[in-house]
C-alpha cells in the first residue's frame, strides 16, 4: 500500500486528533451510577436512552443533507460545539429533564458528526488521489479515539467519587479541544462546479439511489448489527452487568479502558484481513460478537472480563473494515454524508427498538434471556445476509457476462 501524500498525511493526523478529543466522554464509565445517585429509576435512564436513539433517526438525515450540500467541516465544527454545551448541562441540571437535554444535544452533535466525517476523511483522500489509505486512515482515527479513553477512563470512577459532576466538566473541555482542532481542517478539493438540489428532490434521490444499491443495502444491514452490539455491550448493559458481578464503582472505568485495549489492536490491524474476505470476515466477527457477550452474564468476573476483551478485539476489527465496504458501494458521492446518514439513522432506529425491548429483560430479572435471544438472532441474521451477498454477487457476475 502506498503511502499518503505529506499534505494528506496532515489531513489523516488532524482528523486522527479530532475523534481523540470528541471522542473524550469521561463520564461514559460511570453515567448510569451517577443518574441513579441523583435519583433517577431504572426505568427513567432507559427512557433517555431510547429517546435518544430516536433522537438521532429524526436528526440524521437532515444534518446529513446540510453536510453534503454545506459543508463536511461546518458540520464537525458545529457538531464538536454542541457537545461542549450538551456536557455541561449535567453539572447544573442534574435531574431527568436535564439528563434529557444532554443526550438530545449529544444526539444532534453526533448526527452532524455520522455522515460528515467519513465523507469528509474519503472524499478529500479520494480527490488527492489516496484513496488507498482510506481504510488505514480510519482505523488509527478509531484507534486514537480509544487510546484516549485507555488512558482517561481509569479515573472515571475516582473522580465521580471526588466531585461528581467532574467528569462532565472535563468532557466539555477535551469537546472544545476538539471543536479548535476542527476549524483548522483544509477545504475539500473542487472537482467542478457544484450542483446544489432543493431538499426535497435531494432526499429523493438519496433513497432512489439506495434502493438501486442492492450491495449497498446489505453492507448497511450488517452495519446495524455491529453498531447495535457495540452500544449494547459498551453503553447500556456494560455498567448494569459489572453490578452483578459486585464489582466496586471505582474499577469500571479502568475495566472499560483494559478492554478498550483490545479493540485498539483490532482497529489498528483491520487491514490485515483483506486476505481473508472482508464481507466474509465482518460477517464471522459480528457473530463472534454476540456470542461473546451473551456468554458474560453466567460466567465469573474473569470469564467476563475474557468475553468483554473478545467482544472488544471483534468489533475493533469490524469496524474500519465495514466503513470502507460502505464507502465503496456508494456509486454517488455527492449523496456520501445524506447516505451515511440513512445508514446511521437506521443503526439508531434499531438500537431504539432493542433497548426498549431490553428494558423489559431487565426489569424482570431476565438479561442472560435476553443477551441469548440477541445472539442468536444476530446468527440467523448473518447467515441470511451472507447468503443474500453471494446471490447479489453471482447475480452481478451473469449481467457482466452477458453485457
Amino acid at each position: 500500500m502506498s503511502s499518503p501524500t505529506a499534505d494528506a498525511a496532515r489531513v489523516i493526523r488532524r482528523y486522527n486528533a479530532f475523534q481523540l478529543f470528541a471522542g473524550l466522554l469521561w463520564w461514559l464509565p460511570v453515567f448510569y451510577v451517577f443518574q441513579r445517585s441523583a435519583g433517577l429509576s431504572d426505568t427513567e435512564i432507559f427512557s433517555i436512552q431510547s429517546i435518544f436513539y430516536l433522537a438521532f433517526c429524526l436528526f440524521d438525515i437532515p444534518t446529513g443533507m446540510i453536510a453534503d450540500r454545506f459543508d463536511y467541516r461546518r458540520c464537525l465544527q458545529a457538531g464538536a460545539a454542541i457537545l461542549v454545551v450538551a456536557n455541561v448541562i449535567p453539572v447544573w441540571q442534574p435531574t431527568f429533564a436535564g439528563f434529557l437535554a444532554q443526550f438530545l444535544l449529544i444526539a444532534l452533535a453526533h448526527s452532524l458528526f455520522s455522515g460528515a466525517g467519513s465523507a469528509y476523511l474519503y472524499e478529500y483522500l479520494q480527490r488527492t488521489g489516496n484513496e488507498a489509505s482510506y481504510q488505514g486512515a480510519e482505523g488509527s482515527a478509531r484507534a486514537w479515539t480509544l487510546i484516549g479513553r485507555i488512558a482517561c477512563l481509569p479515573a472515571a470512577g475516582f473522580l465521580t467519587a471526588w466531585w461528581g459532576p467532574s467528569p462532565y466538566v472535563l468532557s466539555a473541555a477535551t469537546c472544545g479541544v476538539a471543536a479548535v482542532i476542527a476549524l483548522g481542517f483544509p477545504a475539500l478539493p473542487a472537482t467542478g462546479p457544484a450542483k446544489v438540489e432543493p431538499v426535497w428532490p435531494a432526499l429523493v434521490g438519496a433513497m432512489r439511489s439506495l434502493v438501486k444499491a442492492k450491495r449497498l443495502m446489505l453492507l448497511m444491514a450488517q452495519g446495524i448489527a455491529v453498531f447495535t452490539l457495540v452500544r449494547i455491550g459498551q453503553a447500556n448493559l456494560f455498567q448494569p452487568i459489572l453490578e452483578s458481578k459486585n464489582l466496586p464503582l471505582h474499577w469500571f472505568g479502568v475495566l472499560m479502558a483494559a478492554t478498550t485495549v483490545f479493540e485498539v489492536a483490532g482497529a489498528a490491524r483491520s487491514a490485515v484481513l483483506a486476505r481473508f474476505g472482508q464481507i466474509r470476515v465482518v460477517l464471522a466477527l459480528t457473530v463472534l460478537m454476540a456470542v461473546a457477550l451473551a456468554s458474560v452474564v453466567p460466567l465469573g468476573l474473569v470469564g467476563t472480563m475474557a468475553c468483554l476483551a473478545v467482544f472488544s478485539l471483534a468489533s475493533g476489527l469490524a469496524f474500519p473494515v465495514q466503513r470502507k465496504l460502505v464507502n465503496q458501494a456508494i456509486t454517488e458521492p455527492a449523496r456520501r454524508a445524506t447516505l451515511l446518514s440513512i445508514e446511521s439513522l437506521a443503526d439508531r432506529a434499531v438500537c431504539a427498538l432493542v433497548v426498549f425491548i431490553m428494558g423489559g429483560f431487565l426489569a424482570r430479572g431476565a438479561m442472560p434471556e435476553f443477551l441469548v435471544a440477541l445472539a442468536a438472532a444476530i446468527t440467523v441474521a448473518m447467515v441470511a445476509l451472507a447468503v443474500l451477498v453471494t446471490r447479489s454477487r453471482d447475480r452481478a457476475a451473469t449481467k457482466e457476462s452477458l453485457a
